[in-house]
């Protein structure tokens, strides 16, 4: 059919002003404008998309609000029928984005380890904020939060980090034995995960000082030294944190710096009249009702609770140790921290520090 010119060109006119635009897998014709700055305009009304908060920590075990809100201005009689997804990226920048959630007005569902953890907020129009309950180890890392009306969308980012205490740990066997995955394994035996890089120089901030090498997660190997002394890479470099660089996972062997945030719980020091062998030392835990504690569930306490005990005490690993806070003479070094006289032979007599999950 042929086209009278006057309409052929009226409808190249439309099609100027009003041209097709590609997004999102759809064709769609540019009836919005959009600036790129978290804000969509819909013939002259605009969405934002904002956190008051871009960093967010919290501790292992507990419940956390990551903050999102969204706005029209001017604002809007009615309510628009928006969608809200929420994105994570693990902390170690490892794989793609993995779904957090998706709600549609009440509607919602979650995904993968996710499910059941997780809701919105909702406690004013317009807030998309997520809570997680309760946050697990690996829960840390960058979050977005999607809100998308129409064919259009927006996103903020909130990172999650948790509080926590950098703990060094080698093997039994001694020191230097642990690979890369043995170091992680030994971590996690331990209810804690490996540090990473700016866990471990945060604690150094802190004041942690120590002369023995150990995996990060990220397959460095590291060590922070506050006092810089010949066995510690000599005098003459500054204090930091130094570095052995990227290690061959399986082939290298170092200590390990482990990283806990978790104190769900209460560590305690078992009052019992007798000193304990170690398998005495699980018995009366458990005929407590509790576990002999881990290295990093004592390490937790020691941090968050301010646990401070002057007796030595078997740990699950085998170890004998104590925490103190309030540095005093007979009980160690004048610095707080935990102290350790390493893994003993199991049939000496020592107390026992138990863990009880309330």
């Amino acid at each position: 059919m042929r086209i009278a010119r006057p309409l052929l060109v009226l409808l190249h006119v439309v099609l100027e002003t009003r041209a097709l635009r590609y997004s999102n897998g759809y064709y769609y014709q540019t009836i919005e404008n959009s600036k790129g700055n978290g804000e969509i305009y819909f013939n002259g009304v605009r969405l934002h998309v904002e956190s008051p908060q871009m960093s967010v920590s919290a501790i292992q075990g507990s419940n956390v609000t990551l903050p999102c809100h969204y706005r029209y201005e001017p604002e809007l009689s009615a309510p628009r029928r928006t969608r809200v997804k929420w994105f994570w990226q693990p902390a170690t920048g490892e794989g793609r984005e993995k779904d957090v959630m998706v709600a549609l007005g009440s509607r919602h569902r979650s995904y993968g380890g996710f499910r059941g953890r997780v809701r919105l907020r909702r406690s004013v129009p317009g807030d998309a904020s997520l809570v997680i309950n309760p946050l697990q180890v690996d829960d840390t890392g960058r979050y977005r939060c999607e809100i998308i009306d129409g064919l259009e969308d927006e996103s903020v980012t909130v990172e999650l980090e948790f509080r926590g205490v950098v703990f060094p740990y080698y093997s039994p066997r001694g020191r230097y034995q642990l690979t890369y995955q043995e170091a992680k394994e030994a971590c996690e035996q331990q209810g804690a995960c490996l540090a990473t890089f700016q866990q471990l120089f945060a604690a150094y901030e802190e004041g942690l000082d120590w002369c023995n090498a150990g995996w990060l997660a990220d397959g460095t190997a590291q060590y922070p030294v506050s006092v810089p002394r010949e066995a510690c890479g000599g005098k003459e470099l500054a204090p930091g944190v130094r570095s052995y660089g990227l290690r061959h996972k399986t082939l290298d062997q170092f200590d390990a710096f482990c990283f806990t945030s978790s104190i769900r719980g209460e560590v305690y020091f078992l009052e019992h009249p007798l000193k304990l062998n170690f398998t005495e030392a699980v018995e009366v835990c458990m005929q407590d009702g509790a576990h002999i504690a881990k290295v990093g569930e004592l390490y937790a306490a020691w941090k968050f609770v301010g646990l401070d005990q002057c007796n030595a005490g078997w740990l699950a690993d085998g170890s004998v140790r104590y925490p103190i806070t309030r540095p005093r003479p007979n009980c160690g070094p004048p610095d707080p921290g935990v102290r350790s006289f390493g893994f003993l032979p199991h049939h000496l007599k020592y107390g026992v520090y138990c863990h009880k999950v309330r």
